[in-house]
């Protein structure tokens, strides 16, 4: 793999720079959901057991390089206590001397990163200076891997380097579903355009077995086939793109699965009257909404064989009842392969993500990926340079 782990590190005595994604909902001044510093407890408590002073580097929000009061991540500080059951030191103008004086098992938090316009241009006097608070550097924010910012890449160049419980935890995951996988492999790609997902789409045909299309995606691919999909959501313009996916896809011998049937609808809102129909037999009045039974039993019979699997976007439009049935179906038959131990199942990208927590599957995956744009990056087969850097 390339790079390090916390066990390969001597940290005892050693102050450890430690790139965190603590950058979390907040309300009315009080943090809504801590997952995001849950996920980051093993690799901190880890390092204050191995004898490191834990100093956390992380964003909060996007205040583009200026100070910004609401973005400060001092917020974050009660939630971080509670979770790490030990107290928290915020500094907001770090210097070594500081961080030196504060006791051995301290553990700190250094104000928003990207306070300073110099974190997402990369500046090489930014990355020095944080290399000059540290000894160590830990990159445990995969979330924020495909960015090449000073507090990802920059330092990570100056310093020996390892990753965190979550970032090895994440990485190994992933190479798991598309580096070396089970096969056969399959990938569930939805979400409401093709043209957001072509990278992804060209990259998955060479490496996978299947791909179930989804979502505004599909009806692109439908249109291509001289389809009539009504008033749906649809890239027309794209539809020599979508014959020239499918004819790749042919030659590569990776199998793509389309609706055969569709609920439609003429209202965007829950519980719209709808109908059940074949594929061709959308209303020009009408929207696709969501895929029919037809297509669940289809895609349920293709998973059927399959060793690993890969989701990343929803089926149809899962936010409104009944149209989340396709993709809670397709949830509720990954979980029950995955329960069954004879499916390694991977999912991320936000949408992905709040359908699995919607339709209750939340410990029925192998792996729930946060990281939106990362994920995204890593399944186009695109290098992180926040991996990238991490070389020992």
């Amino acid at each position: 793999m390339g790079w390090n782990t916390l066990d390969d590190m001597d940290l005892a005595g050693k102050v450890v720079l430690t790139r965190v994604d603590i950058n979390v909902p907040v309300e009315v001044g009080v943090v809504t959901d801590a997952t995001r510093i849950e996920r980051i407890k093993p690799t901190i408590l880890d390092i204050v057991a191995a004898g490191g002073k834990p100093v956390m580097l992380a964003h909060f929000g996007r205040p583009k390089g200026e100070y910004v009061p609401e973005m400060s991540l001092k917020v974050t500080v009660p939630t971080l206590e509670k979770v790490l059951g030990r107290p928290v030191t915020f500094i907001e103008r770090p210097d070594r001397a500081t961080i030196d004086a504060a006791p051995a098992d301290a553990v700190i938090l250094i104000e928003n990163t990207r306070f300073s316009a110099m974190e997402e241009a990369n500046d090489p006097k930014m990355a020095g200076f944080l290399a000059s608070l540290g000894d160590v550097f830990c990159n445990d924010a995969f979330s924020a891997a495909h960015r090449a910012h000073a507090s990802t890449t920059g330092v990570a160049e100056l310093l020996p380097n390892c990753a965190g419980r979550l970032m090895a935890e994440e990485l190994g995951a992933l190479e798991k579903a598309l580096g070396a996988p089970q096969r056969p492999v399959m990938a569930v790609v939805g979400g409401a355009k093709v043209s957001t997902k072509l990278d992804l789409l060209g990259n998955l045909i060479e490496k996978v077995d299947a791909i179930v299309i989804g979502g505004g995606m599909a009806n692109t691919f439908l249109a291509a086939q001289g389809i009539n999909v009504g008033k749906s959501l649809c890239e027309h313009d794209l539809a020599d793109t979508a014959r020239d996916i499918m004819a790749k896809a042919d030659a590569a011998k990776c199998e793509l699965i389309l609706p055969v049937d569709i609920v439609v609808a003429r209202e965007f809102k829950a519980n719209a009257a709808n109908e059940t129909l074949p594929v061709d037999a959308c209303p020009d009045d009408a929207m696709i909404f969501d895929v029919g039974p037809e297509t669940i039993a289809k895609i349920k019979a293709a998973i059927e064989p399959a060793k690993t699997l890969i989701m990343n976007g929803p089926l149809g439009v899962f936010e409104l009842e009944p149209f989340n049935a396709g993709t809670f179906a397709l949830l509720g038959e990954i979980a029950a392969q995955t329960n069954a131990g004879t499916l390694i199942s991977v999912g991320g990208g936000g949408d992905t993500v709040a359908a699995i927590n919607q339709s209750g599957h939340d410990d029925d995956f192998t792996y729930i990926s946060s990281a939106g744009g990362a994920f995204l990056e890593w399944m186009e087969g695109k290098t992180l340079p926040g991996v990238a850097a991490l070389g020992g």
